[in-house]
């Protein structure tokens, strides 16, 4: 029987057993579930970062650490996680990011935000067509390359930028520094789905804010330390960004004194661009189990030099 720990916090447990234990019924696997399971007993620990769970010293016989979240800024850095460890690819939260980046896209392009203020009198703004509207997306992993497959099919002309060299279809792919001034000059609309990592950290600074068209507008669903926050203030204060809708940030929750809040050129949603839905994740996870089980390559695995 296989061994499965689940280290997350209570409430997480409460919505996955059921949808987990379905999901090893289906894929044939015969696994115990549990939360106290000795540690070194454990097969694959189904792991949450922000559960008790920090010292992995005691599961020696652990074959894969598969964590409930896309991003594993931080676990990456544990010393004692040696086993491989998996970020989340889930269907449902990648259709979640699709609808909601999309949704931002087109609250953007459409110029939602005149008609909104504008509803006291007769002020008619017609919008461009979206395929006059350039996109950027910085991050061309999972996310990145479904928003971008979306916004395509809308008919907007989508720039992709990636660290390294990448090819998806009818989308522009840049990547190095000579790549993102390219996709930064064109960027009407911008949207960040980059990893966090230290070669991230403040992709969107005062040097690279100055790229883009004057007046464009930012969406960030990846993760907060992509942005110099200070550099976006000001940058909004001149008039350089014209709008930035926010999803991620440095400290969360947002401080309530924190200068986003009040600021007329941010819009501010409490992480809700994309979630983990517990069936579909679950799925995912008893593929991962039956690979490690058969011998075969994990999916989604962390490559830790670049950490992600």
């Amino acid at each position: 029987m296989i061994k499965v720990q689940f280290a997350a916090r209570a409430e997480r447990w409460d919505s996955y057993e059921t949808p987990l234990n379905s999901a090893f019924l289906q894929a044939g696997l015969d696994v115990d579930l549990r939360q106290d399971h000795p540690a070194q007993e454990v097969d694959y620990v189904v792991y949450a970062p922000n559960s008790d769970l920090q010292d992995f010293t005691r599961h020696s016989a652990c074959k894969a650490v598969l964590s409930l979240w896309a991003g594993v800024e931080k676990i990456t850095g544990n010393p004692t996680l040696t086993m491989p460890l998996c970020r989340m690819v889930d269907p449902g939260l990648t259709a979640g990011m699709v609808e909601w980046v999309t949704g931002h896209v087109l609250r953007y392009h459409l110029d939602i935000d005149h008609s909104l203020a504008t509803q006291d009198r007769w002020a008619p703004k017609i919008p461009p067509l979206a395929q006059e509207r350039p996109v950027t997306i910085l991050g061309l992993g999972a996310l990145g390359s479904a928003c971008a497959s979306a916004l395509t099919a809308l008919g907007f002309p989508v720039t992709g930028w990636s660290r390294a060299p990448k090819q998806r279809d009818n989308i522009t792919c840049e990547h190095g520094a000579k790549g993102l001034q390219r996709a930064l000059s064109t960027a009407e609309i911008l949207v960040l789905l980059l990893p966090d990592t230290p070669d991230t950290e403040n992709t969107l600074r005062a040097e690279t804010l100055a790229l883009l068209p004057r007046g464009a507008r930012i969406i960030n669903p990846g993760r907060g330390p992509l942005i110099d926050d200070d550099a976006l203030l000001a940058a909004l204060d001149s008039g350089q960004v014209g709008h930035a809708t926010l999803d991620v940030f440095r400290q969360e929750p947002l401080p309530l004194n924190h200068p986003y809040w009040a600021h007329p050129g941010v819009t501010v949603t409490p992480h809700i661009a994309a979630e983990t839905r517990a069936v579909t994740a679950a799925q995912m996870i008893a593929e991962n189990i039956r690979r490690g089980e058969t011998g075969a390559p994990f999916l989604n695995q962390v490559d830790r030099k670049l950490g992600y």
